[in-house]
């Protein structure tokens, strides 16, 4: 008979704590983010890791990774934006078989709009969750993590 793995143990109640705290900030922010501005957080997503880039554009495949999404998934829903008119996508000019996405002036209007929205919605849910003794420790795990770049300016015609 063997014994318990403690550290397996660990390790999956880690998991279904960050789990749990990932899925109640997801859905704070989805709900204020929706009601809104009409925005899902992955839509959110994708048009704040664009609007965070030079040139405001990435490779689909770069796009995928900043939103983790799958590559399937991140077209579908760069697709729905680009139906919106909120970005667009253009054959790179060097290497044709990638392909840029690139957030649009309205899609930066809906952004910059919906960015006090998010982070609002944001720090209600962490401030909620380090209320619950079991998510507290992640909560301030998260508060020690470096900040973000900031995003650059937008471009005035």
């Amino acid at each position: 008979m063997s014994l318990p793995d403690d550290d397996a143990q660990a390790r999956a109640h880690g998991w279904r704590t960050l789990a749990a705290l990932h899925a109640r900030i997801e859905i704070r922010v989805e709900r204020a983010l929706q009601s809104r501005h009409g925005l899902g957080v992955s839509e959110y997503a994708v048009l704040d890791a664009l609007s965070r880039q030079d040139g405001w554009h990435m490779r689909m495949r770069q796009l995928a990774d900043a939103v983790v999404l799958s590559q399937s998934a991140t077209t579908r829903l760069v697709a729905r934006l680009e139906q919106r008119g909120l970005l667009s996508r253009y054959i790179c000019p060097t290497d044709r078989r990638g392909i840029y996405t690139e957030v649009s002036e309205s899609g930066q209007r809906l952004l910059d709009a919906a960015r006090p929205t998010h982070d609002e919605a944001l720090r209600e849910a962490l401030e909620d969750a380090r209320a619950q003794p079991g998510l507290a420790p992640l909560v301030g795990a998260l508060a020690a993590l470096p900040t973000a770049p900031e995003r650059p300016p937008l471009a005035t015609p």
